[in-house]
C-alpha cells in the first residue's frame, strides 16, 4: 500500500502545491518518488517524531497541507501528545501515516507492532481514521481525503500486490463496503487483513454457511448508518482485525450494536494477548493471534452455534 499512497500523493502534490512530506529517517525505498520529484517540499526531520508532529502543525498552520510519515507505533504512540494538542486541538489539515498496522514488522518484535493505534485515535473526536484494505483501495481514500477539513490518520501496510476479492478499489467516507454478499453472517474486517476474511468466507462456503464480508476502511468518525445497514441483516458479525482486543473495530462495532439495540451477536477476532518474548514473520504471529482463515472460520462456526438465535 505504501508505494501506492506515495504514487498517489506525487500525483496530488503535482496539483496542489500545498501538499508536503515530512519523515522521521523512515521510509526509504518507498517515499524517493516524492522526494525526488519535489525535493523542496521534503523534509526529513530525523528521529524525532514529537518535533516533525510540531513542524507540521506549524506548517499546517501557515496554510499547507503536511503528510508526516513513519511506522504506526512511532507515527501515533510516540508523538500522541503533540498529535493531541497540535493538529487535533487547532483543526489543522495535518495527514499522519502510519506505516505497518498490526505485524507488518513481524520480527522486528513488539516495538514495532502496530496493534492499538486505532484505539488510541479513537478517543479524539477531532481525527479522522482511514484504514484501507489493499493499495487500490489506498489510492482511492487518499484521493477521496487528502483535502478535507482537520486531521486524518491513515493505518496502511507495506503490500502492494495482494487485492481484496471483490472490493475493486472502492471507498467512501462513513461508509463500509461489501466485497462479499451472504445471508447467514457477516464478517467485518479492517485493514490489510481482510484478505484472510474473505478466505475464511470461501471455507465456510464449504461447510454450507453463506457469509458476507465487509470491509471498515472508514474507522472514526464510526460509520454508524452504513453499518447498521449491515448488521440489522444478521443474527451474528465477526470482526477481524489485526489490532488488539479493545479500542478498534470490534470495539467500534460493539457500541453501534449497543446503542442502536440490534439484535446481532458480536465476536471478535483481534490480538488477546501482550506478544512479549514471542516473534516472527506476519502470518506466524496472525496465526498465534488466532487471526489466520482457519481460525476466522472457528470463531465463526462457534459464534453461529452459540448465538444464531440472537
Amino acid at each position: 500500500m505504501r508505494a501506492a499512497f506515495i504514487q498517489t500523493l506525487v500525483e496530488l502534490a503535482a496539483q496542489d502545491e500545498r501538499i508536503l512530506l515530512l519523515t522521521a529517517d523512515l521510509g526509504y525505498l518507498a517515499i524517493e518518488p516524492f522526494a525526488d520529484r519535489f525535493p523542496d517540499r521534503f523534509f526529513n526531520v530525523g528521529v524525532a517524531e514529537e518535533n516533525m508532529l510540531g513542524v507540521a502543525t506549524g506548517l499546517a498552520d501557515s496554510g499547507f497541507i503536511p503528510f508526516v510519515y513513519s511506522i504506526v507505533p512511532f507515527a501515533v504512540l510516540r508523538p500522541f501528545e503533540f498529535i493531541r494538542n497540535g493538529p487535533i486541538m487547532h483543526r489543522l489539515p495535518v495527514r499522519i501515516v502510519g506505516v505497518g498496522g498490526g505485524f507488518e514488522y513481524g520480527h522486528n518484535g513488539l516495538t514495532h507492532y502496530g496493534v492499538e493505534d486505532v484505539g488510541v485515535m479513537r478517543t479524539q473526536p477531532g481525527i479522522r481514521v482511514v484504514a484501507p484494505a489493499d493499495h487500490e483501495q489506498t489510492r482511492t481514500a487518499l484521493r477521496r481525503t487528502w483535502n478535507v477539513a482537520g486531521p486524518v490518520y491513515y493505518r496502511i501496510g507495506k503490500d502492494d500486490r495482494t487485492v481484496v476479492t471483490g472490493l475493486g478499489g472502492r471507498f467512501e467516507l462513513d461508509e463500509v463496503q461489501t466485497v462479499r454478499p451472504g445471508r447467514d453472517v457477516v464478517i467485518a474486517a479492517m485493514g490489510s487483513i481482510a484478505p484472510e476474511a474473505v478466505a475464511a468466507a470461501e471455507q465456510l462456503r464449504k461447510q454450507g454457511v453463506d457469509a458476507e464480508v465487509i470491509v471498515v476502511a472508514s474507522i472514526h468518525p464510526a460509520p454508524e448508518r452504513s453499518l447498521l445497514s449491515v448488521l440489522r441483516r444478521f443474527p451474528v458479525c465477526v470482526t477481524v482485525e489485526a489490532h488488539y482486543l479493545s479500542g478498534g473495530l470490534g470495539s467500534l462495532v460493539a457500541e453501534v450494536i449497543a446503542e442502536a439495540s440490534v439484535p446481532c451477536r458480536l465476536a471478535r477476532c483481534a490480538v488477546r494477548e501482550l506478544p512479549i518474548g514471542v516473534t516472527g514473520s506476519q502470518r506466524f504471529m496472525h496465526e498465534r493471534s488466532g487471526l489466520d482463515r482457519a481460525a476466522i472460520v472457528r470463531r465463526t462456526l462457534e459464534a453461529l452455534k452459540t448465538g444464531g438465535n440472537a
